[in-house]
């Protein structure tokens, strides 16, 4: 007998700090607004790790808990009050979370700030519910030939989508990205096809080729230059960039994006530091040379489906990104190789 046949399923539970087991657990309870998929694939993520790390997350979830947010799957159930466009077997991909549409910021064009945003975890395990409102406002369809591990990088290509409209980039602007981890080198990859020339700051040989092969006009290796901002002046006429997008989420970078920047070009500190940080600026450079610092956090429902949309045009692909598959079992194993820095982007968990 399966472990689906007599209603249970198998999951990666978070207990805690660096605590991750795979368990056999019940098939979660579907409300009348919800459904149930069949999870085909979910990806694992920077922000899954750090929660890994820390053993929590205060907005996305508390411990014990199934965890794994990047999903794309089938539809095994319908909750009785479901819309009619739904269906069983319907491939779909959900967002991670989904506003109210009514508070002070979804009524702001902020949804992305809701007061009441509803989150959702459980992509690593061989069923997921997603809750009412997220299926109301952020699951779609897969189309037809789109594979599921390419439909499954639409929650981080939104967030990416919306970080580039924030910041106005612009064809022929010239930025740098900060951080060639998974996110940073999604913004090289839409920058650079969307006539961006990008300058790329990593710290690993194997992320600078990436770079490149995405796209990157220049890389450079911060683990070899001493500072590496003359290196960004010397390749943008002394001037510094349109733009620089800091994809890392250390003070140390944050100070170092400042300092790449143009006279009145803008910075936008995507990558969050950790709680407790301190940062400090040099009021007159800000002041003077007119800098914007902005940052963008999340998405909105607008950019889950502009990702999709960017997705199914070929102009972002899962194999970009994706450096292998590995069954649900091997999850805590790898997060423990990650905690080794080894470069390692993103990996498909095949439940």
């Amino acid at each position: 007998m399966t472990a689906e046949s007599n209603g249970h399923m198998m999951a990666a539970v978070l207990y805690g700090r660096e605590d991750l087991k795979i368990e056999r657990v019940a098939i979660p309870v579907v409300g009348p607004e919800d459904l149930l998929v069949r999870v085909r694939v979910a990806l694992t993520c920077g922000t899954d790790f750090k929660v890994w790390k820390q053993g929590h997350h205060a907005r996305m979830i508390e411990p014990p808990a199934i965890f794994g947010h990047e999903l794309a799957g089938e539809i095994e159930r319908l909750g009785s009050a479901v819309s009619g466009r739904f269906r069983l077997g319907m491939r779909v991909v959900a967002a991670n979370s989904a506003p109210c549409g009514a508070c002070f910021y979804c009524l702001k064009d902020r949804a992305n700030l809701c007061e009441d945003l509803v989150f959702n975890n459980g992509a690593y395990a061989q069923y997921t519910v997603i809750p009412g409102r997220i299926v109301r406002e952020n699951l779609m369809e897969i189309p037809a030939g789109l594979s599921f591990i390419d439909a499954a990088l639409v929650e981080p290509l939104a967030c990416v989508l919306r970080g580039i409209e924030e910041t106005g980039i612009r064809p022929g602007d010239t930025t740098v990205v900060v951080g060639c981890g998974p996110i940073g080198l999604k913004f090289i990859r839409i920058l650079s096809s969307r006539g961006v020339r990008v300058i790329a700051l990593g710290k690993r040989q194997s992320q600078m080729k990436s770079a490149e092969r995405l796209g990157a006009a220049a890389a450079l290796d911060a683990s070899v230059l001493e500072n590496p901002i003359p290196a960004v002046r010397e390749l943008t006429h002394g001037k510094g960039a349109d733009s620089v997008i800091e994809a890392v989420g250390s003070p140390a970078t944050w100070q170092t994006a400042i300092q790449m920047v143009r006279c009145g070009g803008t910075v936008n500190l995507f990558g969050g530091c950790p709680r407790g940080s301190k940062v400090e600026f040099e009021p007159a450079t800000l002041h003077y040379s007119e800098i914007t610092i902005k940052s963008s956090f999340h998405h909105t429902p607008r950019f889950i489906r502009e990702a999709l949309a960017v997705i199914a045009r070929g102009e972002i692909q899962a194999s970009d990104f994706v450096t292998g598959e590995i069954p649900l079992s091997g999850l805590p194993e790898l997060f423990q190789h990650m905690k080794n820095r080894n470069g390692q982007l993103k990996m498909a968990v095949i439940p």
